[in-house]
């Protein structure tokens, strides 16, 4: 029988891509999971029963707590990692599709690598030995990450922003496979203290470049008060930006931080909508807050293309301005929304289809 394991970059955080490596692991149960880093305490509790497999940088507990300062180091320490599989399949956004194998090697691509491809955006707030480091590497790093992407059998991508992008990056046709949104409807719900239903919901991790200080903006500097003056804002989520959004804060603005998926299940069933602004590679928490029936005002940006329907699951605004996201927020707020054809949009990105999916391309890859 064929031999399959996965790789992914890090696991320290709670975000989409985690997400989607465990519905990976589902797949292809019994499978290892390699990966650089990882911190239980910072990620989803679901990976305590799956093989993972750490590389030596993992000794390292401040590298754990901030992967950002492992960033110049993770292209060598993949690309001396060797997985003895027939079939690797690479979870990767810029370091995962580097590892060694005899085998065929299948790259889920998040997107090709931002800390190269989009510098200035990604690590706008990253610390300055990080930029310099990956700076002065950058010219080796670029031929390492071709290299990488020439060595793989055969390139899945997220969304049809990142399809293209691999097209231009790699010269790679890359067939399109969207993520789950892997957040169970009908699980348990564990109501959010002090908290009334009604109000704007915002999921990100706290970076700069989520735009998460443009979406406290429109809530603060509301200069002719409309729906959305009878509507608060409420931030899920942890990252390095969190205390300059703090001093940001208005107060019809609440930051919970990290959230169980139970409590994030009731804040999604209890708002009014979800505010999306960050610069995605693929837009999951649309899908999420479509799964229970709640509209969308979303970047008109990268995978938000794919996961917002325009009119019938939410709006668009063009750039992540407070101004221009609060004009979209008042629009959502005095339409009229469909919650079961929202739903019928969530229903089409299911974990189902995206496991049936991989099987697929892995049987084929096998086969060739």
């Amino acid at each position: 029988m064929a031999t399959v394991a996965l790789a992914h970059d890090y696991i320290t955080q709670r975000g989409g891509a985690e997400r989607v490596v465990l519905s990976m692991l589902k797949a292809f149960p019994g499978a290892p999971l390699y990966t650089s880093l990882y911190e239980p305490s910072q990620t989803f509790p679901a990976f305590a029963g799956y093989d993972v497999r750490t590389l030596p940088l993992n000794r390292l507990p401040p590298l754990r707590r901030d992967h950002r300062w492992s960033l110049p180091m993770l292209a060598p320490s993949f690309a001396r990692l060797r997985v003895d599989a027939d079939v690797v399949l690479c979870s990767s956004s810029g370091w995962a599709h580097g590892v060694q194998t005899e085998g065929r090697k299948v790259v889920y691509c998040h997107s090709p690598a931002r800390w190269l491809y989009q510098r200035d955006r990604y690590l706008r707030e990253s610390p300055k030995l990080v930029k310099l480091g990956l700076g002065g590497l950058s010219p080796y790093l670029r031929r390492w990450d071709a290299a990488a992407a020439a060595g793989a059998s055969s390139y899945l991508a997220n969304s049809t922003a990142v399809q293209q992008r691999i097209r231009e990056i790699y010269g790679r046709e890359a067939t399109v496979l969207p993520p789950p949104h892997a957040l169970a409807v009908d699980g348990a719900q564990v109501e959010v203290e002090g908290l009334a239903p009604g109000y704007v919901l915002c999921v990100s991790r706290l970076l700069p470049y989520k735009n998460v200080d443009e979406v406290i903006g429109a809530f603060r500097r509301r200069r002719h008060p409309g729906a959305l003056a009878h509507h608060s804002l409420v931030v899920v989520g942890e990252g390095p930006d969190r205390v300059r959004l703090d001093g940001l804060l208005g107060t019809n603005t609440r930051m919970l931080g990290v959230v169980s998926d139970a409590q994030l299940r009731w804040l999604y069933a209890n708002c009014v909508g979800l505010v999306a602004a960050s610069y995605e590679d693929y837009g999951l928490t649309p899908l999420e807050a479509a799964a229970f029936g709640k509209p969308t005002a979303a970047l008109r940006w990268g995978g938000y293309l794919d996961t917002v329907e325009e009119d019938t699951t939410g709006v668009f605004f063009d750039q992540p301005d407070h101004e221009k996201i609060a004009a979209a927020l008042e629009d959502l707020l005095v339409r009229s929304w469909s919650a079961p054809d929202i739903v019928a949009h969530a229903g089409r990105f299911q974990e189902p289809q995206f496991i049936q999916g991989l099987q697929g391309v892995m049987a084929e890859v096998l086969a060739s």
